[in-house]
C-alpha cells in the first residue's frame, strides 16, 4: 500500500489536535464546570421539552424552548450535542436548528431517553466524532482514487499549475441576460472546465447568480451535477434560485429548517402522498405501539421483565431497519430523477455512495470549507468548481496548534494559491463606491468596480475616533472576552445625531463581551451581532465597535484583516466605525485604512459630542 502523503499525514494530526481540543473544551468536569460552559456559550441549561416526536429514520426528535436568555451562536445547524441530566448516561445527538430561544434536535438512540422531562436537562457541544470519522477515511482513501491522487498532486505540487482555460468561440445563450463580462467568463469556465475552476467572488458580485446560471448550462449541456456548501443556509440559497430556474433538484440531509420554498424539493418533502410513505406511517405506528408496550417496563424491574421488555425493543429496531430500507429504495429513485443533488459533504456523505458519479462538483461558499472536508466530496467526480472569497472569514478551527499547522486554511485558499484557472468577479452591486473602496484598495488590488448607480451621493462611510476620551476596553463578566461602554454610548449618539432608524441598522463587532453588553444596553428592534454569525448578510446602515482601546496599543483579534474585510462590506448605504487611532494606528492595515478615511473626508472625533 502506498504510504501517506506527509500533508495528508497533517491534516489527519490537525483533526486529532482538533478533537482532543474539542473533548478538553465541552467536558464537564471539576476544572470545567457547568456553569463555566453556559457562560461560554458552549451549553443550554435548563432546557424546558415542548414537543417529542420521532422524526427521519424514526429518530427521537425534540422540541424545546430556554426559560432564560442565552447565547446560541455556537449551536449552529449540524451541531454535534450531548443531551444530558445529572447522574443519567448522556445521549449523542445532532442540533436541527435553534431560532432565539427556541430549537430542535434529534438523539442518535432508538427511544426517548426515561428522563428527557425531568428537571436538570440541558444540551452542550460535543465533538463531532462522526464528522471527524468521515473525513479521515476521506484523507486515507483519496490516493486509491485515480483522479482525486491527480487532483491532490497538482494542488499540493511545489509548482503552480498552469490549468487556465483558452475559451472556444461558442456563443453562450445566456438565460440571465443582465450578467456583466466577468460574470459571463465565470459561467464559460464552468461550462469549458476540464479539471479544476475557481470563481473568486469578493462581497456584493453577484456569485450566487454566476454559479446559478453556470449549473443551468452545464445542466443543458447534459451534466448531473453535485452541488455543495459548508452550511444548510448556504446550501438552501442556491436551491431557491435553482428551483426558480425550474430545474429538478434533490435537497438531501439536515432539511428541518429549510425554507418553505425548498421543502417540496427534500426526500421528505418529495415523499409526502407517496406509497412508500404510507406503508413507512403504519410501519411507524406499530413501532410506536411496541415502545409503549416496553415502556411499561419503568426503570426498577426483575429479570422476566427485563427480557420482555428486550424483544420488543430489539423489534422496534427491527422495524426501524424497515423503514431505512424503504426509503433508501424511494431515495435512489429520486436520485436518479433529479438533474442536481445538493447537501452540505457531511450530509450528502450519508446520501451519497461511492460508486455514484457526477460530472461536475461545485462547492459554493469554499473559502469556509477546510480541506479533508472537500475530499470528501471530490473523488465523487472528475471536475470541480470552487466559489467563494478566501479573503473574508476562514473556516473556524479551536485548535491553535492545529491551526498553526494551516488546518484553518480552506480549500479554496488551498487551490486559489496552486492553480491559475481563476476568474476574479469584479463589479460589486451591494454598496456605495465608498463603502467598497477601502476594500477594493486593500484586498482586491483595486480592481473591485461599482455599477453608475451605486456612486456616491454625499456621506456614506465615517469613522469616529475615541482617542484621548478614556473610553478603555474592558475585560467582560466571563473574563473571556473584550468590551467597551464608551463606544456603546457612541453608536447612541450617532443614532441620535444621524437620525438613523434602527430597523434598518446592525450593530456589529469582532468581541462577544461587546456584543452581549450591547444587547443589555439597545432595545430588541436594533440587530446585533458578532461579525462572524454576521458574515453573507447584509444591512442598509453598519455601525462597527472595534472596541481595542489600550496605552499598548494592542489590537489582538483585531490583527485578522479578513475579519475586519467582512465587517466593512455589509453595509448598503451607511457605514460607521468607532476606534481608537492611538491603540489601532500603529498597524499598517488601520494606519491604511484611517489614511483612507481621512482621503475621503469621513474622519471624525467623539469630541464633537461633547
Amino acid at each position: 500500500m502506498e504510504e501517506l502523503h506527509p500533508h495528508i499525514k497533517n491534516l489527519l494530526h490537525c483533526i486529532d489536535l482538533e478533537e482532543k481540543e474539542q473533548e478538553k473544551k465541552y467536558k464537564i468536569d471539576q476544572h470545567h464546570s457547568l456553569k463555566v460552559l453556559k457562560s461560554e456559550g458552549l451549553a443550554l441549561h435548563p432546557i424546558k421539552v415542548v414537543r417529542k416526536a420521532f422524526g427521519y429514520a424514526d429518530y427521537p426528535e425534540i422540541s424545546f424552548r430556554l426559560p432564560f436568555p442565552a447565547d446560541t451562536s455556537s449551536f449552529k445547524d449540524g451541531a454535534a450535542i450531548e443531551c444530558f441530566c445529572e447522574g443519567e448516561e448522556a445521549i449523542k445527538g445532532v442540533i436541527m436548528n435553534i431560532d432565539g430561544a427556541k430549537g430542535d434536535f434529534r438523539l442518535f438512540a432508538p427511544d426517548f431517553p426515561e428522563w428527557i422531562e425531568d428537571d436538570g436537562v440541558g444540551v452542550k457541544l460535543s465533538p463531532d466524532h462522526r464528522t471527524n470519522d468521515v473525513m479521515k477515511k476521506a484523507l486515507k482513501g483519496l490516493i486509491e482514487i485515480p483522479q482525486s491522487k491527480f487532483l491532490f498532486n497538482k494542488i499540493h505540487s511545489e509548482v503552480k499549475w498552469d490549468n487556465q482555460i483558452h475559451f472556444s468561440k461558442e456563443n453562450y445563450e445566456f438565460k440571465n441576460q443582465t450578467l456583466n463580462e466577468s460574470q459571463k467568463n465565470a459561467v464559460q469556465a464552468m461550462v469549458e472546465n476540464e479539471n479544476i475552476t475557481i470563481i473568486h467572488g469578493p462581497p456584493g458580485t453577484g456569485k450566487t447568480t454566476t454559479l446559478l446560471e453556470g449549473i443551468h448550462q452545464l445542466i443543458l449541456k447534459g451534466e448531473k451535477l453535485l452541488v455543495s456548501a459548508p452550511t444548510n443556509t448556504a446550501v438552501d440559497n442556491i436551491a431557491r434560485g435553482l428551483i426558480d430556474l425550474k430545474i429538478n433538484i434533490l435537497r438531501v440531509g439536515n432539511t428541518t429548517k429549510v425554507n418553505d420554498i425548498v421543502y417540496p424539493f427534500t426526500t421528505e418533502g418529495k415523499m409526502i402522498d407517496s406509497k412508500q410513505q404510507k406503508e413507512i406511517k403504519k410501519l411507524k405506528i406499530r413501532a410506536e405501539e411496541l415502545r409503549k408496550m416496553a415502556n411499561q417496563y419503568k426503570r426498577n424491574f426483575g429479570k422476566e421483565e427485563r427480557e420482555q421488555r428486550n424483544l420488543l425493543l430489539k423489534e422496534v429496531k427491527n422495524i426501524r431497519k424497515e423503514i431505512r430500507d424503504l426509503r433508501n429504495y424511494y431515495e435512489e429513485q429520486l436520485f436518479n430523477q433529479a438533474k442536481v443533488i445538493l447537501g452540505t459533504p457531511i450530509g450528502l456523505s450519508d446520501f451519497v455512495s461511492s460508486n455514484q458519479h457526477f460530472d461536475t462538483i461545485i462547492i459554493d461558499e469554499a473559502g469556509q470549507c477546510i480541506e479533508p472536508l472537500a475530499w470528501v466530496l471530490f473523488p465523487l467526480a472528475d471536475k470541480w468548481v470552487l466559489a467563494g472569497d478566501h479573503l473574508q472569514l476562514p473556516p473556524m478551527v479551536i485548535s491553535d496548534e492545529a491551526a498553526k499547522l494551516g488546518f484553518n486554511k480552506s480549500i479554496l485558499e488551498t487551490c486559489f494559491n496552486s492553480t491559475t484557472n481563476v476568474h476574479f468577479l469584479n463589479v460589486q452591486y451591494r454598496m456605495r463606491k465608498s463603502i467598497a473602496g477601502f476594500s477594493s484598495l486593500y484586498f482586491y488590488n483595486n480592481e473591485l468596480t461599482t455599477p453608475s448607480h451605486l456612486e456616491n451621493t454625499g456621506q456614506h462611510i465615517a469613522f469616529f475616533d475615541t482617542a484621548g476620551v478614556g473610553y478603555d476596553e474592558e475585560k467582560g463578566g466571563d473574563g473571556t472576552s473584550l468590551m467597551n461602554q464608551g463606544e456603546l454610548d457612541v453608536v447612541q449618539k450617532i443614532i441620535d445625531s444621524e437620525k438613523l432608524e434602527l430597523k434598518d441598522i446592525a450593530f456589529i463587532s469582532p468581541y462577544s463581551g461587546q456584543v452581549g453588553l450591547a444587547k443589555s444596553y439597545f432595545p430588541k428592534e436594533l440587530l446585533i451581532s458578532t461579525i462572524d454569525s454576521f458574515q453573507g448578510q447584509e444591512k442598509h446602515t453598519i455601525i462597527i465597535s472595534l472596541v481595542r482601546s489600550n496605552s499598548e496599543s494592542k489590537i489582538g483579534f483585531l490583527s485578522d484583516y479578513r475579519r475586519m474585510n467582512v465587517a466593512l462590506t455589509r453595509a448598503k448605504e451607511r457605514l460607521y466605525v468607532i476606534g481608537d487611532s492611538s491603540t489601532i494606528g500603529n498597524d499598517n492595515f488601520y494606519a491604511q485604512f484611517l489614511e483612507y478615511m481621512e482621503n475621503n473626508n469621513a474622519y471624525r472625533s467623539v469630541w464633537e459630542f461633547e
